[in-house]
């Protein structure tokens, strides 16, 4: 690292300080002067991204010229690309499952959990945000130092690297099962004979060094706005055709037989009766076994809090305020998407619907050309998001294993490389899709979004600041209770479905 930089860094900030009105970071300022006692001075500083200030009183712990970690770089990325790349880390393989979800809720119950999540997400973004302001910490990781020294710093780690590993395995877990699918219909090949260029785990392995790697291996997640806008133009064409099958597809459907011919299959399909089949009414709303994975699903899909302190710190002129209208609008887009992908997904196959939506499509024509765009529409979206996803997991890594290391590019690719392999070999193994969602998303899932923003929280802000009985404090606790309901409650369910056998689950597609 030259001995410039830091310089660099502090001009830099002092600059874009200067800029700021001086009303600015009023929260901040109080709380720095009653949470930054002499003892903590040394802490505070080393913990500090140092060109990347909330107010100038913050910028006091930088003047002894320590080496910004992990990003000894000025932020540049515009608004735009900032968005693309938190929208991008929230959509994924998500989407595939709200259809099966909304059938085993209902429709009115799925949309009062998927607003209550989103708004949930939306304000556990808003105390990061805060926190990150109040300690000049841009770090999941870092803040659960602040709050509980290492042990809080490992568990946000454990955390993070739990949850973007299962959403990379679930990523590449399409692409392993839907990429044979694709080259199946674009060859015509109605029982493939075991050719190696439609073995998915093969395929994996070649969609991971070709596409992934080199793109997990850049240095700053802001060049990733571009691959993201492009991925969420993909899911963008997904919903429009889930629109439009929905008037395109009979109710009941009929099962493809290679052996019929479409003309048949229309009118089997077609059969007019005088009362609608009661298999094509929607439920409004709807308890099962399988009601139990909905809240992980909703929750896993509103994941994006381990990308949002990376996506802030890259942030061109960063405030809280803008952070929080990136995150805003990213999570009011998915929503709409969500929702929409959802309903119609589910108002074409009603019960029918299953866990990966794409494949119910297949069950009724696995040739059917817009479904087969479909396909490879997802496939490039969910694999330019594992890049985006894998760039908190490396920096949670880092933090925990080399804490005083700055960037070193070996040690940037030798990550990258290792965490690819293990998630290939976790994906190549694989049970199937519901099982990643339910499980990752009842545990890491609830920590990240509730449970540990509102512990560090109450733990940093001073009690001379917010006393416990304070309107932040108890949201916080509140929040915090939710969180861990939420994971008592969903894998209290899935535990008991899996032993009562009836999962789907456990059973393959």
């Amino acid at each position: 690292m030259s001995g410039d930089k830091p310089a660099d860094s502090v001009e830099t900030a002092l600059a874009e300080a200067n800029a700021i009105p001086n009303g600015k970071g009023h929260e901040e300022e109080m709380s720095l002067s009653g949470n930054t006692p002499s003892a903590d001075t040394s802490e505070k500083t080393e913990n500090t991204e140092a060109n990347l200030p909330e107010g100038q009183e913050f910028l006091s712990g930088v003047e002894d010229k320590k080496n910004p970690r992990f990003t000894d770089f000025e932020g540049k990325t515009s608004f735009g690309m900032s968005v693309f790349n938190l929208g991008n880390a929230i959509m994924g393989s998500g989407i595939l499952g709200l259809a099966y979800a909304m059938a085993n809720t209902g429709v009115v119950l799925f949309l009062v959990l998927l607003t209550v999540v989103a708004v949930l997400s939306s304000y556990s973004i808003h105390i990061l945000l805060k926190l990150s302001g109040i300690v000049g910490i841009r770090a999941y990781e870092q803040l659960g130092y602040r709050a509980f020294g290492t042990p809080g710093k490992m568990a946000a780690g454990i955390a993070i690297t739990l949850q973007n590993i299962g959403a990379m395995s679930s990523y590449l877990y399409i692409v392993k099962y839907e990429f044979p699918l694709v080259i199946q219909a674009f060859l015509k090949v109605d029982k493939p004979a075991g050719e190696w260029y439609m073995n998915g785990n093969y395929l994996v392995i070649i969609v991971s060094i070709a596409v992934i790697l080199p793109l997990a291996l850049m240095k700053q997640l802001g060049y990733l706005g571009y691959t993201s806008g492009f991925s969420l133009s993909c899911m963008v064409f997904f919903l429009v055709s889930v629109i439009y099958k929905k008037f395109n597809t009979p109710c009941p459907f009929t099962d493809f037989s290679f052996n019929s011919t479409a003309s048949v299959l229309n009118v089997s399909a077609m059969d007019p009766g005088g009362e609608p089949d009661p298999a094509c009414i929607p439920k409004m709303a709807n308890l099962n076994s399988q009601t139990a994975y909905t809240i992980p699903i909703l929750a896993f899909a509103f994941v994006c809090h381990p990308e949002v302190l990376p996506i802030y710190t890259e942030l061109r002129n960063p405030t809280k305020k803008k952070m929080q209208h990136v995150a805003n609008i990213s999570i009011a887009v998915m929503y709409c998407m969500y929702f929409l992908a959802a309903l119609f997904g589910y108002l074409t196959f009603y019960g029918e619907v299953e866990a990966e939506l794409l494949h119910t499509y297949s069950r009724i024509d696995p040739y059917d050309t817009l479904i087969l765009c479909v396909r490879v529409a997802v496939l490039i979206a969910v694999t330019l998001t594992v890049p985006i996803v894998l760039f908190p997991v490396r920096r949670a890594l880092q933090q925990m294993i080399f804490p005083n290391k700055t960037f070193n590019w070996p040690r940037h690719i030798a990550i990258a490389f290792v965490l690819l392999t293990f998630i290939n070999m976790l994906v190549i193994f694989a049970p199937n899709i519901l099982g990643i969602f339910g499980v990752i998303g009842a545990t890491s899932a609830p920590c990240l979004i509730f449970i540990f923003p509102a512990v560090f929280y109450i733990r940093i802000v001073p009690k001379e600041e917010e006393p416990m009985t304070s309107f932040p404090k108890v949201m916080a606790v509140c929040f915090a209770a939710i969180g861990v309901l939420f994971m008592i409650m969903s894998l209290s369910f899935i535990i008991i479905d899996w032993t009562s056998g009836s999962s789907k689950a456990s059973s393959g597609h």
